[in-house]
């Protein structure tokens, strides 16, 4: 089995990931031997040593190491967090969004916006370059996955289907997630190392534990590197639907210049304090919203699509309403990163965690 033992040892060593086959990593298990605080400080030593020389063996530590860290903060600390308060935010207009600097954002600000907008518009969250290259890490672990599923072995680091800790963790999602456009993140390794890495530059996790009151965690199931093709349609939806009572704020990256050219977002700019009804219309799913009752939601602020460049973000929450905006004339696929962040103390019971 895949055991994972860093820290103190019973021998004074250091055992790292066993895996029977570069290709078929099996299940992880905690057996790290220190506490809480010196998991943390394991997991920010090896991530500091890997931005200096990234290797294979640090990206499924990495991996590890986080789900377990995200299997020990399951259910908070017991204390009560709090959004924070944007009582003193004045907020610009926009149309149909304000656009925000990534020298802007302050949990009171993304707050505020979200509480108004349903959403916050940020131009540049990542540099644009840096985009652009994740996008090609993005597309080469899509054609590894075919690599795999006919067979073959992929290359090492962009296509390893992981094996969470627990039964109930499985990640039966695949296939629903390979229709959808997508390639879970905790099975390209290498990208996810790199990914996790691209937000610690942004402060995301500053940020992020901002607003949500408490150390954010994300999960397997629900952190999604995204390839949209223009001939798959999108429905409208909230996530609150489906991921019951969370805190989450979600972050919708975008690595490619979308909405015109490649699908993008449609959005309904405006706060919702509830689940619009589904499964009515054309809405065939009991998720989905159909588009009538989506822009009834809209009322006067209308049914927007912006326009993204590499490195822009969204930021919303779960009862965002929104769809893939998509047209089959688009010439380029759109690429993006889909990451839900949840807060300890409400995470989705169905979902397996990973600490950031």
């Amino acid at each position: 089995m895949w055991k994972l033992k860093r820290g103190r040892s019973k021998n004074g060593g250091a055992a790292v990931a066993e895996r029977p086959h570069p290709w078929q990593p099996a299940a992880i298990v905690d057996e790290f031997e220190g506490s809480d605080d010196e998991l943390f400080a394991e997991i920010d030593s090896l991530s500091e040593s890997y931005a200096q020389k990234p290797s294979r063996v640090a990206e499924r530590e990495l991996l590890a190491l986080r789900h377990v860290a995200g299997v020990r903060a399951l259910g908070g600390d017991g204390s009560e967090p709090h959004h924070p308060d944007p009582s003193s935010v004045t907020l610009p207009e926009g149309d149909p969004l304000p656009e925000f600097a990534p020298e802007d954002l302050t949990p009171e600000v993304v707050r505020a916006a979200i509480l108004r907008d349903g959403c916050i518009f940020v131009r540049g969250l990542v540099p644009r370059e840096d985009a652009l290259a994740f996008a090609a890490q993005i597309d080469r672990s899509f054609a590894e996955r075919e690599r795999f599923l006919s067979g073959e072995a992929p290359a090492e680091g962009y296509y390893e289907e992981m094996v969470p800790a627990k039964a109930e963790y499985a990640l039966d999602v695949r296939p629903w997630i390979r229709e959808g456009g997508g390639v879970l993140a905790v099975d390209a390794p290498m990208p996810l190392a790199e990914m996790l890495a691209m937000f610690a530059k942004a402060d995301l996790p500053e940020l992020v534990g901002g607003y949500l009151g408490e150390r954010p965690l994300i999960s397997l199931q629900k952190t999604t590197l995204r390839k949209a093709d223009p001939s798959v349609a999108g429905a409208w939806h909230q996530d609150g639907k489906f991921m019951g009572d969370v805190r989450a704020l979600n972050l919708w990256l975008s690595l490619s210049r979308c909405g015109d050219e490649s699908p993008g977002l449609d959005i309904v700019p405006r706060r919702l304090d509830h689940l619009v009804q589904a499964q009515t219309g054309e809405a065939m799913l009991d998720y989905q919203v159909s588009k009538e009752l989506a822009e009834e939601a809209a009322g006067d602020k209308q049914v927007a699509r912006p326009i993204f460049e590499p490195g822009d973000a969204l930021l919303f929450d779960d009862l965002f309403l929104h769809a893939t905006g998509s047209d089959p004339s688009m010439p380029k696929p759109r690429f993006a990163i889909e990451s839900w962040f949840f807060g300890a103390s409400a995470f989705p019971e169905e979902y397996g965690p990973l600490a950031v």
